[in-house]
């Protein structure tokens, strides 16, 4: 408790007052008193103070009246009531009113203590609440999402639409570290009335037989070792959002399950028969084809179909190396906080490779890689070789001029080819080939066809 901490406390009885005044300096408060509700606003209108403690019964402004003033001209002000012995009813309608707590007189001086703690941890905790919420609520928007790519853009816009749809499924596809994590928190908080409330589950890291419990909650004997009621994620997400990640991997048995949960918006604990209704908006994510999964026989149809309702495909970095140069200037401002650096930029040399890199692991992989180079450099440019990438030539960056140093064999040309597993074949590797081969040409087909030594043809499937 801060010695700071400052009490109004208000009564129209003289002796119940100067008692009450005493206790609270007593525990350590500075106290300030008023006899009536209007005598409290017009010390409120003079100073701040940390609680208000107010009897109900009194002249002129009561304390109910007391709590609808203090609740629309200082909102963050917590209030405790006292009422005499026997009115409840009054203190219970006093908390719908937006009073944290009350005590019956007499009361005993350690639960004024206890009250008056928990009534200020409460709201310190709130306060706390909202600053999260505001810096997230700033971090995580479609404006946040720097790019200039026009695909990318669409994105942005389609999901900018579905954001007020609460009860719309949306379905997120992307490769690993593509952002859909963040594009599903964009979501969410650009939802109207949203409260912070954000819940991401990783369906592939969950084992099969914990799964269910995690996703709707057990109660108490439910099953061997279930010694205590437990919320799953669908109730912690309350009215906010249920982020289903990687859902590609949820075992079939539990994909009816959540097919029902969305077909009926209710679900039950494991040991239950009470419906509890879904308020939250469910968001499903997935680096993989739930199509090819249906006809491998490996994702229900129907829930496909569910599921499927809202799809957002965030396109691969590779695909949007336009957004290199902009993520990168992004990414290196937050380093600068982050590392107390100055970090001046990034070399042409530098820049060169990570247009011609293919980025397997996207804008998480590109933000992994500039960090590792923000600490390897010293108030210079990034180098190739600080970024630690396939086909950077080792430098000494000492006496060389960065616009004509050349970073490697000119003789030699280097590829950098990566497919995921399912799509890997050698049709899906000559056309990686000829695609990087076009774009290092410039786009010309004659030339790239020289160098491959192929058909100028061949490049009309890329």
């Amino acid at each position: 408790m801060s010695h700071t901490t400052k009490i109004l406390a208000v009564d129209d009885e003289p002796v119940f007052r100067f008692l009450l005044e005493r206790q609270l300096r007593e525990i350590g408060y500075d106290v300030v008193s008023a006899v009536d509700g209007l005598q409290a606003l017009e010390i409120l209108e003079r100073q701040a103070v940390d609680l208000v403690l107010s009897d109900l019964v009194m002249p002129r402004m009561d304390g109910l009246q007391l709590i609808g003033s203090v609740q629309k001209l200082y909102p963050a002000t917590p209030i405790i009531v006292i009422t005499a012995h026997g009115s409840v009813e009054s203190a219970v309608e006093a908390m719908r009113r937006g009073a944290y707590d009350y005590l019956e007189k007499p009361y005993d001086p350690e639960d004024l203590r206890i009250t008056i703690q928990r009534a200020l941890d409460y709201q310190r905790v709130v306060q706390e609440n909202e600053q999260i919420k505001g810096l997230l609520t700033e971090r995580y928007t479609f404006q946040s999402v720097v790019t200039v790519n026009p695909a990318m853009k669409q994105v942005l816009e389609l999901a900018s639409r579905v954001a007020a749809a609460r009860q719309t499924t949306v379905a997120i596809y992307g490769e690993s570290g593509s952002g859909k994590e963040v594009l599903a928190r964009a979501i969410h908080f650009a939802g109207k009335g949203l409260p912070a409330e954000f819940v991401a589950v990783n369906c592939a890291a969950i084992p099969e037989h914990l799964m269910e419990s995690e996703l709707f909650g057990h109660v108490r004997g439910a099953f061997t070792g279930a010694d205590r009621d437990r919320e799953g994620k669908f109730s912690l997400a309350r009215k906010g959002t249920i982020l289903l990640d990687e859902i590609g991997d949820m075992p079939l048995s539990l994909q009816a399950k959540l097919l029902r949960v969305l077909q009926e918006r209710v679900f039950e604990k494991i040991g239950s028969n009470t419906p509890i209704p879904v308020a939250c908006r469910v968001i499903v994510a997935t680096n993989r084809s739930l199509a090819d999964l249906v006809a491998a026989g490996r994702f229900r149809e129907d829930l496909y179909h569910r599921v499927n309702v809202f799809p957002l495909t965030i396109p691969p970095l590779w695909q949007r190396k336009d957004d290199i140069p902009i993520l990168c200037g992004h990414i290196l401002e937050q380093l600068r906080q982050h590392l107390g650096k100055p970090l001046p930029g990034i070399s042409p040399q530098a820049m060169e490779l990570m247009l011609e890199y293919r980025w397997p692991g996207n804008v998480r992989e590109l933000r992994n890689c500039l960090e590792r180079a923000a600490i390897l450099t010293d108030n210079e440019l990034i180098r190739p070789a600080h970024l630690g990438l396939a086909g950077a030539a080792p430098d000494s960056g000492e006496g060389a001029d960065e616009g004509t140093r050349s970073t490697a064999d000119p003789s030699r040309v280097s590829y950098h080819l990566s497919l995921p597993v399912e799509e890997l074949s050698l049709d899906a590797l000559s056309d990686q080939i000829l695609g990087i081969t076009l774009e290092r040409c410039g786009g010309n087909k004659s030339k790239a066809s020289q160098l491959l030594k192929v058909n100028r043809k061949a490049f009309y499937r890329t």
